[in-house]
């Protein structure tokens, strides 16, 4: 398969893998939980990049439905390539604005998605989908990265979404009407679409005008351009004229199958018996909704103008001007969610900006008493004002609204996460910067259950440091090189260990036990450093 090539792409192409693990740090008073969980629905402040790679030990192959809207690259953005990959060029590139002037723009775009979207592949689930939002500017480069990490055979399609509602007359050459959305699936043969509504528009167009038996129906043309050997007879109506299909067009049964259709009265000669012969569909058969459409009119999912005016609804700013340029209507991000979750499923947006996702998860699952949950990860300084913010409000409902349910509050809770230090394996190889125990006992626990690390229950003396849903969990650690170099899971260590019916995690530099003493005592075994989300896989199963 061609690839696509680009300045940088030699460092990037693996850089996903040399990501540090870092800290997930809960700061509950920016969230809306009693208790801070990796379970719950998340906000995630810091880079993207760590933040996806930050996520793995708890997310991989979980999350369902994927949106993201990174940058266009217009040349008016103000984004800068921030990503510290170790080469002297990738170097020189770190926090410079990338603008029309910058004749490497297309490159440091290109070696910027390329690691966030194989971290975002390896947290889809095998039945899920990535939908990215993007324009004329990145287009053709983002399906030839996507078809390079997702493969091309996992593409779904390109969605048109007509962004704003009258043309500008201001454009130099033609008014751009649209945005792209690419679809691709985890694994095609997996994933399957939800059925849409129908649209009451559609549902009027069944009528019952002779009062057949078998309800409302519609007719639709038998005939067709395609070649069919056997579609070029002549038939004739209860009137007595003969029709036949006209030049180049077929019918697409057989004539067998058209008089079986004719004696079932599913063919419908027009109102006076003599017009040429049309199907009948009837409503109480067809499917009770319809296939996704690749063309999303502002009228169906909303425009750039509605997403403006909803998000100044939501935080009362004073002027439109002070928003993004850029911000989606939840209506747009409700149709991905409906075309591609179930009431709960998870869903990703690791380019959040105002939190448009979160908003669409909560009104869908208000709407249709679904549990989904949402996972945001945001960079920018304006996460805990902007994002945060918007999700806190229409949780607990915004009186000056008009819609009646975002009025009341749409309800739900999230945790407010901020990413740490990195946690590098290195640094326990070498016994440099060695964490302390706390500090790693707090980055195993979370990483490893995904639920909040509550340091006063740490009882050292035993090597706990807390209780999950699942199991014990318990670190054989010190900051201190030496000492770590003789410290082990030995018999005497298990034997300490509660003799209940839990399962127990243990993290330490080695063991001295077999596997069936491990599975006698319940115990699952981690060796430090750790590669933890692949532990936690193996416990899952």
């Amino acid at each position: 398969m061609p690839s696509l090539q680009f300045k940088g792409k030699v460092f990037v192409e693996n850089y996903h893998l040399a990501v540090p693990f870092h800290e997930l740090k809960p700061v509950r008073s920016k969230g809306m939980s009693k208790k801070a969980s990796l379970h719950d629905n998340l906000i995630v402040e810091g880079d993207n990049l760590a933040g996806l790679k930050a996520l793995l030990p708890t997310y991989h192959g979980k999350v369902k439905c994927i949106y993201i809207d990174p940058p266009y690259n217009t040349g008016n953005e103000s984004w800068a390539y921030n990503d510290n990959v170790n080469s002297p060029m990738m170097q020189d590139w770190l926090g410079k604005v990338v603008d029309r002037e910058d004749l490497t723009r297309h490159d440091k775009w290109c070696c910027m998605m390329l690691p966030r979207l194989k971290l975002l592949r390896e947290l889809l689930r095998d039945d899920g989908a990535i939908f990215v939002s993007i324009d004329d500017n990145e287009v053709h480069r983002l399906r030839c990265l996507m078809d390079e990490v997702f493969g091309e055979d996992n593409f779904v399609a390109t969605t048109i979404w007509q962004k704003i509602f009258s043309p500008k007359n201001t454009a130099k050459y033609f008014s751009e009407d649209h945005d792209f959305i690419l679809v691709y699936a985890r694994s095609i043969e997996k994933w399957i679409p939800n059925l849409l509504e129908r649209r009451e528009q559609a549902i009027k167009r069944y009528k019952n005008p002779g009062g057949d038996s078998r309800g409302k129906w519609s007719s639709s043309d038998l005939t067709a351009r395609n070649y069919y050997s056997q579609g070029t007879y002549e038939v004739v109506s209860p009137s007595g004229r003969k029709f036949k299909p006209s030049l180049g067009n077929y019918f697409r049964v057989s004539i067998e199958k058209f008089h079986e259709l004719d004696r079932d009265g599913r063919i419908w000669w027009g109102p006076n018996g003599d017009s040429m012969p049309r199907l009948k569909r009837y409503l109480s058969e067809v499917k009770s909704g319809v296939v996704p459409q690749t063309m999303w009119l502002h009228s169906d999912v909303g425009h750039t103008q509605d997403a403006k005016k909803e998000l100044l609804s939501v935080l009362n700013f004073g002027r439109s001007e002070d928003v993004f340029n850029t911000v989606k209507p939840t209506s747009l991000i409700k149709r991905i969610l409906q075309i591609a979750t179930d009431k709960d499923s998870i869903v990703l947006d690791s380019f959040a900006g105002s939190g448009t996702t979160a908003h669409a998860v909560l009104a869908l699952n208000k709407e249709d008493g679904g549990n989904r949950r949402f996972v945001l990860i945001e960079c920018e300084d304006y996460v805990d004002s902007l994002t945060a913010e918007r999700m806190r409000r229409v949780v607990k409902g915004i009186p000056s609204a008009k819609d009646e349910s975002l009025k009341a509050g749409l309800g739900g809770t999230f945790s407010y996460f901020k990413l740490g230090l990195p946690m590098r394996q290195e640094s326990l190889l070498d016994g440099s910067n060695l964490p302390s125990y706390e500090k790693l006992a707090g980055y195993v626990f979370f990483t490893a259950t995904g639920e909040e690390f509550e340091p006063e229950k740490i009882r050292k003396e035993t090597w706990f440091i807390g209780r999950s849903r699942l199991y014990d969990v318990f670190l054989i650690y010190e900051a201190d090189v030496e000492k770590l170099k003789n410290m082990a899971l030995t018999l005497d260590v298990a034997r300490t260990l509660p003799r209940d019916q839990r399962n127990k995690l243990v993290f330490a530099p080695t063991k001295y036990l077999d596997r069936e003493f491990l599975h006698r005592y319940r115990i699952a075994f981690q060796q430090l450093p750790f590669q933890i989300y692949e532990t936690i896989d193996k416990l899952a199963r």
